[in-house]
Parts: structure tokens; sequence; C-alpha cells
């Protein structure tokens, strides 16, 4: 059948559009693979490798990793505690989001925000050690409490899990508030009205409406924290000291005290895909759920 004037151009038409396409997502494309892909591969590559420089390429660093159960204690302690992190976080952000989405004006909103974003600004180095002076023995909790006389020595806040969890928490509060709070102001009023029409309660129109409605927001929001929190280091070397490490902080010890970038690289890629798992489950989860 010949082809009519009309339909060459079409053809010539989507291809000038494909090739458009494929010149705007070239320069995304590249720069995946430059900061991405490459580094990943890079970091494979490594893990292979013996640390002596006469054997050849094996899983050894994988076993002995896992066999190795100040490793494995580790990875635990990340788990843990991104875990701890990740259920206040969302407890203690979700109100404060929500009073923000409805109890204050619109027109006040902004200025709110901007406020409690505020402190963020700060670097994030000196707010652990922010959090340093006030935990440390000489820090200002444990002189109000000498000062009340609650104690006559002073207590160790610091240098434990809980000095940690404390930093991380106060950290990522405001960061899912913020996505808890974008979620909140999408839902539709009409939503709630509608169910208090049928004889719903607030709570119950909160429980059976708002809440489903914002779970996207949280399930980011936990997301984020799981990968900035996992792969933290400076938090737990500041506040947490040497006692109980986690992952972040044995990597950097093998690379500055072992110098040894085969299981650094195989420790990154176990890391790697502990935030990967946490994906595709979360990502599962809201597919089951519809949302």
């Amino acid at each position: 059948m010949p082809l009519t004037t009309s339909s060459v151009n079409e053809k010539l038409a989507q291809r000038r559009s494909t090739r458009a396409g494929l010149a705007f997502s070239l320069p995304a494309v590249a720069w995946i693979a430059a900061f991405f892909a490459a580094p990943l591969v890079i970091m494979c590559i490594y893990s292979l490798m013996p640390l002596a420089d006469n054997g050849a390429f094996s899983l050894d660093n994988y076993r002995h990793f896992l066999g190795e159960p100040a490793y494995v204690q580790a990875i635990w302690n990340s788990v843990v505690t991104t875990a701890i992190v990740v259920v206040i976080s969302l407890l203690l952000a979700y109100p404060f989001a929500y009073i923000l989405a409805y109890k204050v004006p619109k027109r006040w909103q902004r200025l709110a925000l901007a406020c409690a974003i505020l402190p963020f600004w700060t670097s994030y180095v000196v707010r652990s050690y922010a959090w340093l002076l006030v935990l440390a023995p000489t820090g200002i909790v444990n002189w109000v409490l000498m000062s009340l006389h609650l104690t006559d020595h002073p207590i160790t806040f610091a240098y434990n899990p809980g000095a940690t969890d404390l930093g991380f928490v106060h950290f990522f509060i405001m960061l899912n508030a913020l996505t808890i709070y974008a979620n909140l102001v999408q839902i539709n009023p009409r939503y709630v009205l509608a169910a208090q029409d049928l004889g719903a309660s607030a709570w119950r129109s909160f429980v059976a409406v708002t809440l489903p409605l914002s779970i996207p927001g949280m399930t980011v929001g936990a997301f984020l924290t799981v990968v900035l929190c996992i792969g933290d280091f400076i938090t737990p070397q500041i506040l947490g000291g040497n006692k109980e490490l986690l992952l972040p902080q044995v990597i950097m010890m093998q690379i500055q005290r072992q110098l040894d970038l085969p299981m650094a690289s195989t420790m990154s890629l176990v890391l790697t895909l502990i935030v990967a798992v946490v994906y595709l489950a979360l990502q599962r989860k809201m597919r089951m759920s519809g949302l």
C-alpha cells in the first residue's frame, strides 16, 4: 500500500520527537551512569578482589563478612537503630504535620514551616556536637540535675545507642513532618465531611479517612529516613562512641585503619542491598494497598 504524504509526515514527526526525547534524557542518563552505576560497578569489582595482590577474584570477602560475629552485630545494630528512629520520628512528626495542615490558618502555614525548618539550616555536624554538649557529663542536663540536687554525680547520657537515637530522631522528625504535611494538604476535605455526614465521629473520620490517605507521605518519609539513617556515620561516631558500632562506622574503620578496600566495598554493597530490600518492601506494600 503506497504511503500518503500525511503518513510520511507523521512518521517523520515521530522520529523527530523520539530524537528530541533522547537528546533531553541523555544528560540525565549520563549523570546516573557516571555517578551511580559506575561507582556501583567499581564497588562490586573491589568486593571480589583479595586484599593480597597475588590472590584471585572470589566471594571470600562475603564469606568472611557473614562469618564474623562483630560484622553481623554491626548490621543488626544498624537495622535496629534505623527501625527505632523511623518509628519514633513518624510518631512525633505526624501530630506536628497534622496540626500544621489543619489547625494552623493557611496564611500562617508558610511562616510556621519556615520557623520549623530554620534551625535545620545549621550544619548537621554542628547539631550533633550541640547534642553532645547537652548530654555530656558537664553538659546542660547534668548541670540542671545536679543544681536541683537530683543527683550528686554526673550521669552519662552520651556515648551510647540512646544518644545516637536521640540525635537521629531530632534530625528526621522534620523530614517526616514535611513529607506527611505535603500529603495531608492534598487530601480533599470533602472526604472527611462526607464521613461526618454519615455519622462518623472526628476520631473515626481520622482513622478511616485521613490516616489511610496519608500513608504515602508516611511511607516516603520512612524510606528517606532509612536511606539517610542506615548509612550515616557522623551521628553515631559523635554521640554513640565506639561501644556498639554501626555498619558505617565499621566501613570507615576498614578504610582508615585497615586499608581494606575490598572488605569496605563488600560492607557497602550489603548496606545498599538492605536499602534496596526496604524500598521494594515499601513499594509492594503501597501497591497492595492501592496507593
